[in-house]
């Protein structure tokens, strides 16, 4: 989700009004939030996206808790296009769950991939790809910090990935196992003054007993090149499982190619109560290269011989005349 995914290299592109490109001079990171950004990580990077979280989860009707700790992770990479990005995603939890409906308490373990999932990501509009539309009026402050309505305009990514889910999973629905397919719409509107927003429009697990649709909002903002904040709020329904999250929380850009993150996530339903403390890093390994791009200056003519030297031999000819 990811920054929401809205990322954090976004957005200190946006605040200085750099120009926009896939590919980033600082980590474009998914996180601390959980959407993910219409923009890939830019071809020749490999990405990695971790944390850990605690759970905590109070039932009032079935009368139980639930309470423990999970990992999630993104593994990203920018592959033949600028446009195209791989990920490999995944949450592990690991939780006791106690009932007190009886009289006495049961207490059990469970342990298990809520989610884990591989697909591409391909970004089909890209408002910003004309490096004129960017460039930062140097006459007017007002005008860089202004509203844009251009800036109305989202990018627009599709996604397509499969989950694989293990046969008797205590986190999915019965009978719930094997592949089933996963598609996104993702948008991103970048806004002057540090703002991004950014939708996930997700169903999930299609063709099963759970198949869910579930909408991401993400709104971020950067303060300083180093620091960003963020709210996002997230909706999940399905004949399994139906729930509104709210996640606050911030980002600091520790390095160029590294980031730090700190997020809490809560509810407002008693069915159940979901309150998540979550830290986490982001790391890339970058080696992109930029491609040559041929505008009609090349120093060779059409039959391979350096314009130099014949531009010298014409000045020797004219001063000869």
């Amino acid at each position: 989700m990811r920054i929401l995914k809205s990322t954090l290299v976004l957005l200190i592109a946006i605040s200085f009004n750099s120009a926009y490109a896939q590919y980033t001079e600082v980590i474009n990171s998914n996180r601390p939030g959980v959407s993910k950004s219409a923009f890939s990580v830019g071809t020749g990077v490999v990405q990695f996206e971790a944390g850990a979280f605690t759970v905590k989860e109070e039932h009032a009707l079935r009368n139980y808790e639930v309470s423990g700790f999970g990992l999630d992770f993104a593994l990203r990479y920018g592959l033949l296009f600028e446009q195209l990005e791989l990920s490999l995603d995944g949450i592990y939890q690991n939780d006791n769950i106690t009932y007190y409906s009886g009289t006495i308490a049961i207490e059990d373990t469970r342990s298990n991939f809520k989610n884990f999932t591989l697909g591409a990501k391909y970004l089909v509009y890209d408002p910003y790809k004309n490096a004129e539309d960017a460039k930062p009026n140097l006459y007017s402050y007002h005008a860089n910090r202004g509203f844009s309505w251009k800036s109305l305009i989202p990018a627009v990514s599709v996604y397509v990935g499969a989950n694989y889910d293990t046969k008797d999973n205590p986190y999915t629905a019965s009978g719930i196992e094997g592949f089933s397919p996963k598609v996104m719409i993702a948008t991103q509107n970048n806004f002057n003054g540090g703002w991004v927003f950014v939708m996930n429009l997700i169903k999930d697990r299609i063709g099963t007993d759970q198949s869910d649709f579930s909408y991401i909002l993400t709104l971020t903002h950067s303060f300083t090149p180093q620091w960003v904040v963020f709210g996002e709020t997230q909706g999940i329904q399905s004949d399994f499982y139906a729930d509104n999250i709210f996640r606050f929380g911030g980002a600091y850009l520790w390095t160029k190619d590294f980031q730090l993150d700190a997020n809490i996530a809560f509810n407002t339903k008693d069915t159940p109560s979901i309150f998540n403390i979550a830290f986490g890093a982001s790391y890339r390994l970058d080696f992109h290269k930029d491609k040559k791009i041929d505008n009609g200056n090349s120093a060779k003519d059409g039959n391979g011989k350096m314009r130099k030297k014949k531009k010298k031999k014409k000045k020797e000819d004219d001063f000869d005349s």
